[in-house]
């Protein structure tokens, strides 16, 4: 059987209640429950999770350093985002459109160009991106638009879908990884007192293996800064379209 309460405790008890609630039809409303995570609007998930990769990239971004960051917990965000994954698709969400769709050429190759060239500009401005994108299979929907037009360019041109396929992922190569190259470089460049090691590294003595490095060691820097993103993909566009229909008949059977 459960004990009796002291009246008198009782209402000791229920007055101090009142008194710290200011009764129920005056003072200030009672507070919330300690505990109870604050309501969470989706803006400013994704607004945090995007500073942070703006500021401190990929590695710095977790569940638990958003949920810190927005005043809650991690078991309260998850009930909003389910993974680190989608909260990075959220933070995707919208960026190509930062960026207007230029008008076109009609000829196939030159609208292969540039819409790879608008693509390498684009991330170029947006570094966080191309850090994010190098983790796989995360995009905008947005921006699918280029990829749609960079294969119906190959196709216009002659490519095999497959081919058309295997055209955009090589120049997708090309273009993340100038962008990747670029921004470390940019990274080293702030260390004024850094070493630099190739192709400083190179001496005379390597002129017997590394012939051709080694005579070009002098002219690297000079070589390298003028490097034209367009002249380079214009020609590895024109390598792919090179190649058109050749992958389909090497896999054909030789006929008598």
């Amino acid at each position: 059987m459960a004990a009796e309460k002291d009246p008198g405790t009782a209402g000791e008890a229920t007055g101090e209640a009142t008194a710290r609630t200011g009764g129920e039809t005056g003072g200030e409303p009672k507070k919330r429950r300690a505990g109870r995570p604050r309501r969470l609007e989706p803006e400013t998930i994704v607004a945090t999770a995007r500073r942070i990769l703006q500021e401190e990239g990929v590695a710095a971004l977790s569940m638990r350093r958003v949920a810190k960051e927005v005043g809650t917990t991690p078991m309260a965000l998850y009930h909003h985002v389910r993974d680190k994954d989608e909260l990075l698709m959220l933070t995707l969400s919208g960026t190509a459109a930062t960026a207007p769709r230029p008008d076109l050429p009609s000829d196939p190759r030159e609208r292969l160009l540039a819409v790879t060239l608008h693509m390498h500009g684009t991330l170029a401005r947006l570094p966080w991106v191309v850090e994010v994108l190098g983790l796989g299979d995360l995009t905008d929907k947005g921006a699918l638009w280029m990829v749609e037009e960079i294969v119906g360019a190959g196709i216009a041109c002659g490519l095999t879908p497959a081919e058309a396929v295997r055209a955009y992922r090589t120049l997708w190569h090309c273009v993340h990884g100038d962008l990747v190259f670029r921004r470390a470089m940019e990274r080293r460049a702030e260390d004024p007192g850094r070493k630099r090691y190739f192709p400083d590294m190179l001496t005379d003595a390597d002129a017997a293996e590394l012939p051709h490095l080694a005579a070009l060691a002098d002219r690297w820097a000079e070589l390298t800064e003028d490097y034209d993103v367009s002249a380079q993909l214009g020609a590895v566009i024109d390598g792919l379209l090179g190649r058109a229909g050749r992958e389909e008949q090497a896999g054909r059977e030789p006929t008598d």
